[in-house]
């Protein structure tokens, strides 16, 4: 017999462990090589486990184990043979005549007198002196709780056990549902978990504000949006504007594209940007490279391509590790105005927002224009305020001027029209 231990690759460097988060097979099934057997979660992403041979498969682990990456997790029996007319054999229904037949129904006798009588007793028993006591401490309502004493009488213990009514309500008003669902966070969660409450700690986490007016890029989508999709096969979005306007200001103020190691500071001569994709699994960060020498068309073309990889559980360890600055879009989701949470070892992260009609004064009149607020988070060990105030405000020249700040003042040349 010819078998096969599979055993957990290596998802990437300074993984050592991951999560068996669903099987997609089961015990005894017969799989094709290649064919996806499992999710596992990493610290850092959800990635699939592909059968390496064709066999009947044998799982060495549960769904919710924790495994040692080199762990082997599943055996294939490489000299079992495939089923007929299926790819991976099917549990037979049982006949027809085989089925067992449904039990009939147990008639329960009504209750007699005396018993109904017990029952309603026991229900409404007095509590004891020392019951009573710890009912009324609780606040809790005696009719509410069964006695185990004698008659039903309310015993001590039992109104220990008996569970206090919810804050803002009594124990006679809870008539809806009283259920919960206990589940056990990701690999992925829990690690998202812990690197924010460490940004928190252990950074000196500011955030500066500022606004800006989206009118000329709005006026650059409508005008050009159906030829530049016709000619790059991808939409024009506003993704693209706020990476080029951050890569310029990445460039006049270093320091923002920089990080802390221990006592010292590394400032990056590229700038790989991280945008924040939500997927299936919670908020993925995949990374442009080197998005300084990318174009319009270049920037949606790859953000799309990433955005599709998270959304439909492909994307690599690899595609989300490094990043020297990161953008997160909050107003997809309707949010106004927020601060944002550094991704480290990152120093700083931009904030995009909803984009709403204001009125605004533009040379002494009073307009309707579609604004949004942007919000940068920075670590204060590192980026003064006159930088991030800086930073921002050159942000904020690229949105509000894009053809003379970022397209060189020609705008079919800047999107490559």
């Amino acid at each position: 017999m010819s078998i096969l231990e599979m055993k957990v690759p290596s998802p990437g460097e300074s993984i050592t462990e991951v999560e068996i988060a669903t099987w997609l097979v089961k015990d005894g099934d017969y799989v094709e090589k290649d064919q996806p057997i499992a999710e596992v979660d990493s610290d850092k992403a959800t990635l699939e486990l592909p059968a390496e041979e064709s066999g009947v498969i044998t799982l060495k682990a549960e769904e919710g184990d924790v495994v040692q990456v080199g762990q082997v997790v599943c055996l294939i029996d490489r000299d079992a043979a495939k089923p007929e007319g299926a790819a991976a054999p099917a549990a037979e229904a049982p006949k027809k005549e085989e089925a067992p037949k449904a039990a009939e129904p147990v008639k329960a006798e009504a209750p007699k007198p005396a018993v109904q009588a017990a029952a309603q007793t026991y229900a409404t028993g007095a509590p004891s002196p020392a019951a009573k006591k710890i009912l009324d401490e609780k606040g809790v309502d005696a009719g509410q709780v069964s006695g185990s004493g004698r008659d039903g009488r309310i015993t001590k213990t039992d109104a220990e056990l008996a569970a206090v009514p919810a804050m803002g309500g009594s124990s006679l008003s809870a008539t809806g549902s009283r259920a919960s669902t206990t589940t056990k966070l990701s690999v992925l969660r829990r690690k998202i978990a812990s690197r924010l409450v460490a940004v928190k700690n252990e950074t000196a986490m500011l955030t500066t504000f500022n606004e800006v007016d989206m009118s000329e890029i709005f006026r650059l989508r409508k005008l050009y949006k159906e030829e530049f999709a016709q000619k790059h096969g991808v939409g024009i979005g506003f993704m693209s504007f706020f990476t080029k306007a951050v890569t310029r200001a990445l460039k006049m103020y270093p320091d923002v594209n920089a990080s802390i190691d221990g006592d010292f500071k590394i400032n990056y001569d590229f700038c790989d940007i991280s945008i924040a994709v939500s997927g299936p699994k919670g908020l993925m960060v995949p990374v442009l490279r080197n998005a300084e020498n990318m174009s319009f068309k270049g920037v949606e073309a790859n953000i799309k391509d990433l955005a599709t990889k998270v959304r439909d559980g492909k994307i690599s360890v690899d595609e989300m590790t490094g990043g020297t600055f990161t953008i997160t879009n909050g107003g997809t989701f309707g949010s106004m105005l927020s601060t944002p949470i550094i991704n480290p070892p990152q120093s700083a992260i931009l904030g995009m927002h909803n984009i709403i009609q204001r009125p605004v004064a533009v040379d002494g009149q009073v307009v309707i224009r579609p604004m949004m607020y942007v919000a940068m988070s920075y670590d204060h060990r590192i980026i003064d305020g006159k930088e991030s105030v800086g930073f921002l405000v050159a942000v904020k020249e690229g949105i509000d001027n894009p053809v003379e700040i970022l397209m060189g003042g020609d705008e079919r040349r800047g999107l490559e029209l």
